[in-house]
């Protein structure tokens, strides 16, 4: 039996938002974990997870015939490299395989170094290094393979995987991306969908791309994408990381292939062990937390049950664990009544007037703007649990507690198109000015919504 309780405590420990856990062995469920009103169903941004479908989506293009991995990439986008100078040798010389593999002329994602749009991005910054010689991990190469689908399929990326992946597996309908600028879908990091979604996907995947006796996926492209095609020895973001990169895909040293997004999305397959795990969360309130929760993972999760599993031993299915979110504050702490209208002492920093309402049991926090494009918050608060309500229209969960007598920690978790984590102080000043910070978590986050405040009794 897998024991989900270690991950979920270090999670807590790191202030890591632990939103599901589904664990499996050859497509029978034997754990599984969810923080309330989360759960298997529930439609999350998968971030760079992305990438892994969007390469499935080139495999199969390629077994269709429609395109070879060898291609140039400049052969497909002909508009975007003509002009009075030719394109430069380095992107000339790049094919789809050396895309695929994170192995391009670019030192990092182009069009966060561009003004245009991100796919002409791709063709008009200069390259650092010829293609094939260095591992570069390049978001922007994701969203040129994505465009490349589009053209050649006539649809979107989730419209062509549709009929030849997505149905066949009972996928949700509601699968979908993101698009950058020109409409294409973002195949790097704008993967919408559900765990269950993800843990189909991998289930097939692991079983070499055939489900109830039907070939859906190459079986010579998945044999390539889950082969090492680079060498990522010089990652910085953990050891979990550096052992190697097949097509859209990490492969870790104790075997497998993983799929791996931003704020702690990952998704674990070995086709030796027929372990599947998949783990949705919100680790950006931790510094390196996602790639801190993969290490937990891997060495709480997927190692104990790998050698289960080699040695034979039947894994009974464990109960249902709910989790719970991080709730700020810490025992023992009085609470205190508090009404007060608040006007800012700091004009320019956060909201103009913020009003609190407390009492032992709860209150709520209303401002005039500072964080949302609907002008302020409106949001509830409660000692004994979370409160799911809807900031800005985003679906949210609020947990409150005090850290001291006169401080009152506030988190707010926001689930819409970007995963955000908001981390708000507020504490009284013995003249009765009330110090507030707050600190935004989310990769889209306004600088604006992190800054020190000072309030104080409306006139």
């Amino acid at each position: 039996m897998i024991d989900l309780t270690p991950l979920a405590a270090r999670a807590a420990r790191l202030d890591i938002a632990l939103h599901t856990v589904h664990v499996g062995v050859r497509g029978r469920e034997v754990a599984s974990a969810a923080c309330d009103p989360l759960g298997p169903d529930t439609p999350q941004r998968m971030y760079s997870v992305s990438k892994t479908l969007t390469g499935l989506a080139v495999g199969l293009l390629a077994d269709e015939g429609a395109l070879s991995l060898d291609d140039p990439v400049v052969r497909h986008f002909p508009e975007l490299v003509t002009g009075t100078e030719p394109a430069h040798p380095w992107l000339e010389a790049t094919t789809l395989r050396h895309v695929l593999a994170m192995r391009g002329p670019h030192r990092a994602t182009t069009y966060k170094r561009y003004d245009g749009t991100w796919l002409e991005s791709y063709f008009r910054v200069e390259p650092t290094h010829p293609p094939g010689t260095l591992f570069t991990y390049d978001t922007s190469g994701s969203y040129v393979l994505a465009a490349l689908v589009e053209r050649l399929a006539g649809t979107s990326v989730a419209g062509y995987l549709r009929p030849r992946l997505l149905d066949p597996l009972g996928v949700d309908p509601g699968l979908r991306y993101l698009t950058g600028p020109e409409g294409v879908s973002s195949g790097g990091s704008g993967l919408i969908c559900t765990p269950r979604d993800l843990r189909r996907l991998a289930e097939v995947m692991v079983a070499g791309g055939v489900h109830d006796g039907v070939r859906l996926l190459p079986e010579d492209y998945l044999a390539a994408a889950t082969g090492r095609r680079a060498d990522t020895a010089t990652q910085t973001w953990g050891a979990s990381l550096r052992a190697g990169y097949g097509y859209q895909l990490w492969l870790p040293a104790r075997g497998g292939w993983l799929m791996f997004g931003l704020g702690g999305q990952i998704v674990y397959g070995d086709p030796a062990t027929g372990v599947v795990v998949v783990v949705t969360a919100d680790t950006q309130a931790c510094a390196s937390g996602d790639q801190r929760l993969l290490d937990d993972v891997l060495d709480l999760v997927v190692d104990p049950l790998a050698a289960a599993v080699g040695a034979g031993a039947d894994v009974d299915a464990a109960e249902h664990l709910p989790l719970e979110w991080p709730a700020p504050g810490r025992a023992g702490a009085v609470p205190r009544a508090v009404d007060a209208r608040l006007t800012s002492l700091t004009p320019g920093r956060g909201p103009g007037r913020l009003d609190l309402t407390l009492d032992a049991d709860g209150g709520r926090l209303r401002t005039d703007g500072g964080w949302d494009a609907t002008g302020g918050w409106d949001v509830p608060l409660r000692f004994d649990g979370p409160v799911a309500t809807r900031v800005g229209g985003v679906p949210a969960v609020v947990t409150a507690g005090w850290s001291d007598d006169d401080v009152l920690d506030v988190r707010c978790a926001l689930h819409g198109d970007d995963l955000a984590t908001l981390r708000l102080r507020l504490a009284r000043a013995a003249d009765g000015t009330l110090a507030v910070q707050s600190q935004a978590f989310c990769e889209a986050a306004d600088p604006a919504w992190t800054f020190h405040a000072a309030y104080g009794e409306a006139q």
